[in-house]
């Protein structure tokens, strides 16, 4: 097998080859790289961003660092990374930044700077296990058991005999062409493979971190690509992962991830909510079935019996119990499910006994073994009913499948145990700031900082010293309501070993576009897109031609919204859903006159710079749903004591939604547009209107539907 090779492709260097070289600063690191692109050109934001990094590795202090849209803040703090001894780590939530930072902006920087330092910095990418091929899978992948591959498949087996040796002979396709690459990887990384091969596929040649036996016990340990990945990320400068992994390296005792001295969370206001996940188990009753059929072999009949009684339990459960939120404790249906999964699966593991290395198939017994602890720990959680702990029961209306889902009711804990110990913390995002301060997030990612204003307050004291900004003219909204400027005016937050810094965005906000809120609407109060909110919309679309992106609150009012503008215009409206999103995304970017409707993915994953973007609608204020476990518990906690939920959970949320969905308009200097909110809240809710304001970018502001409009013919005159 090749040798492993680093995303440089260069042989993996030695850590003492790895510190040899010229000493620069992170300054003269970036000042390189920018040199380096043809008109590149310095931006005060990024160098104020690095000198602060800089600042932070050398004190040891963590770091809040809010860079808007533009700053180039993936320069700024990869170049001061390169003055780090030993590996940097930068986590990110998103695939499509981590293909940019290895694609795109290391292998750029490392050709720049490589005449500074004397040689050329090196980089790997780290994901989490089962984004690997398993060799030992593979080896065993044709003979699995039916019942863990076709009958797994959504609607597998029940279509008859064709059907399944359909499903077989595609399989068998594709687990031979996946045995064909395998000769030829270096890395084993399925992103890598092209064209790809489906989930269930990949299922059977992959293998989730706790059913693994370890290297040392593997037949295939001494040639595993996933094991080659660590490999490589301890030898390199800079190691990218994602939030989910390093969420997974937290709670496992960070032994994933190499040591590390700095570690840079870019699209930091995911980060709580990726914990959250790998925080969170839940109960379904074909995962019980599936782990069954994989332990039996192991397993007297009546031992397996009582997993099949525990499965069968649940699912009748499930079936009584209405979905939602568990605040009366477990239902006596669920807690006698949970009771008997909790002793059949410890029987199960009394039976199976330890993994030893002259088992005759050490692999599968470990997998059939974690899965069952998997689903004991879950039961026994569950049965504990900790108040720290929220539980739900999810039935996804659009399927069949049911779950009983437990997750913690705060991470802010677990963040402030492991996040910060023993490294710098750079925390980045165009988005850190709530209502102009730093505070809210501060607390959200287990920084000790002190309470800010409720927003209440903070609107009082707001509307005794400022405009409503509804004259003829678009106010800046930087004055109508405090928004930040594009040069970063946040003031400074400080904690307890922790600072905050705002560099700002290189965009005009207020000479590039224009915040419109249509105050004259109705308030929101029905599901799907009011009458009132859909003819607005199609002023808006009309006076434009097209080149809109809408972003709904829910799937059905961006259905009612398609309808509506197709039935009414002649404009080709892109619909999420119908056609696969990067694809949607694709055509939106070409054709300058369609329109691309969809929810909540598309709020933060469109990037169309350009004029086939120049108007962004928002339906209304993206507050999370009543019937959202997690948000509703939460703030049920703050209310219980004492305080306001919706001031202190719902508000914060659709603070960072509203902010990443009007982010969409602005990505590049020369864009021009309009960002329409059709929820009159925005400007007449004097509680939360305001803080809202102030969360985003300081476009001119009015909320009088003839400025829209007449800005909208303009742009499509130009």
């Amino acid at each position: 097998m090749t040798p492993p090779r680093t995303a440089t492709g260069s042989a993996t260097p030695t850590a003492r080859s790895r510190r040899r070289g010229a000493r620069a600063s992170g300054s003269e690191l970036l000042a390189a790289a920018v040199g380096a692109v043809p008109g590149g050109a310095a931006r005060p934001g990024q160098q104020q961003m690095t000198e602060a990094i800089e600042r932070s590795v050398a004190s040891g202090e963590h770091l809040l660092v809010q860079a808007g849209t533009g700053t180039g803040k993936s320069l700024a703090y990869l170049a001061p990374a390169l003055t780090v001894d030993g590996p940097v780590v930068v986590s990110t939530a998103t695939l499509a930044l981590q293909s940019q930072l290895v694609e795109h902006d290391l292998p750029r920087l490392a050709d720049a700077v490589e005449p500074l330092l004397g040689r050329r910095p090196t980089f790997a990418v780290l994901k989490g296990r089962h984004h690997y091929l398993c060799l030992a899978r593979l080896d065993s992948s044709t003979e699995d058991e039916p019942g863990d591959t076709l009958f797994d498949a959504p609607g597998g087996g029940s279509g008859g005999g064709t059907k399944w040796l359909g499903e077989a002979g595609r399989l068998g396709k594709q687990i031979q062409r996946l045995r064909d690459w395998a000769d030829e990887t270096h890395t084993g990384d399925r992103d890598e493979l092209d064209p790809g091969v489906d989930d269930q596929a990949w299922r059977l040649v992959s293998m989730p971190a706790r059913e693994c036996v370890g290297a040392t016990r593997c037949p295939f340990g001494q040639e595993c690509f996933a094991e080659a990945s660590r490999a490589r990320a301890r030898e390199a400068d800079i190691v990218v992962t994602n939030h989910s992994l390093l969420a997974v390296d937290m709670l496992a005792g960070r032994h994933i991830v190499p040591p590390h001295k700095l570690l840079v969370v870019d699209e930091a206001h995911e980060l709580a909510d990726r914990v959250s996940s790998a925080a969170q188990a839940e109960l379904v009753p074909e995962l019980i079935d599936r782990s069954t059929r994989r332990a039996r072999p192991l397993l007297k009949p009546d031992v397996a019996d009582r997993l099949t009684e525990a499965g069968d339990a649940l699912a009748v459960g499930l079936a009584e119990v209405p979905a939602g939120r568990l605040t009366a404790g477990l239902p006596a249906p669920l807690r006698e499910a949970c009771t008997l999964l909790d002793g059949a699966t410890r029987a199960a593991l009394d039976a199976i006994g330890e993994v030893k290395s002259d088992d005759p198939d050490p692999v599968r017994k470990q997998q059939a073994k974690a899965v069952l602890d998997e689903l004991s720990t879950t039961a026994q959680r569950l049965l504990e009913e900790a108040e720290h702990d929220v539980a739900w029961v999810e039935k996804p209306e659009n399927g069949s499948r049911r779950a009983l889902v437990v997750a913690p009711l705060s991470v802010a804990g677990t963040l402030a145990t492991h996040l910060y110990d023993e490294r710098t913390v750079v925390a980045t995002s165009a988005t850190l700031t709530l209502g102009g301060r730093f505070d809210t997030v501060a607390r959200a990612l287990g920084l000790d900082a002190p309470p800010p204003a409720p927003p209440s307050a903070a609107a009082a004291a707001l509307a005794a010293s400022t405009a409503r900004g509804d004259a003829a003219a678009p106010t800046p909204v930087a004055a109508a309501s405090g928004s930040r400027a594009a040069t970063g005016t946040v003031p400074a937050t400080e904690g307890p070993g922790w600072r905050s810094l705002d560099v700002g965005s290189p965009f005009d906000y207020a000479r590039q576009g224009i915040l419109y809120v249509a105050a004259h609407l109705p308030r929101p109060s029905v599901s799907g897109l009011p009458e009132a909110a859909g003819e607005e919309l199609l002023a808006l679309v009309g006076a434009l031609g097209g080149r809109t992106l809408g972003l709904f609150s829910s799937r059905r009012a961006a259905q009612q919204a398609a309808e509506l503008v197709r039935a009414r215009t002649d404009l080709p409206v892109l619909l999420q859903g119908e056609e696969a999103l990067p694809l949607l995304v694709r055509r939106f970017r070409q054709e300058r006159a369609s329109c691309l409707f969809g929810v909540m993915s598309l709020w933060q994953g469109v990037d169309v710079p350009g004029d086939s973007c120049q108007l962004v609608v928002i339906d209304r204020l993206p507050f999370p749903r009543p019937d959202e476990p997690l948000a509703a518990a939460r703030a049920a906690a703050v209310d219980a004591g004492g305080g306001s939920g919706f001031a202190s959970v719902s508000v914060p949320i659709a603070a960072v939604r509203l902010a990443q969905g009007v982010g969409r308009l602005i990505r590049a200097t020369g864009d021009r547009g309009v960002v329409a909110v059709l929820d009159s809240r925005l400007e007449t809710a004097r509680g939360y209107g305001p803080f809202l304001r102030r969360s985003l970018p300081p476009f001119w502001y009015t909320t009088r539907p003839e400025v829209a409009r007449g800005a909208l013919e303009r742009l499509a005159r130009s």
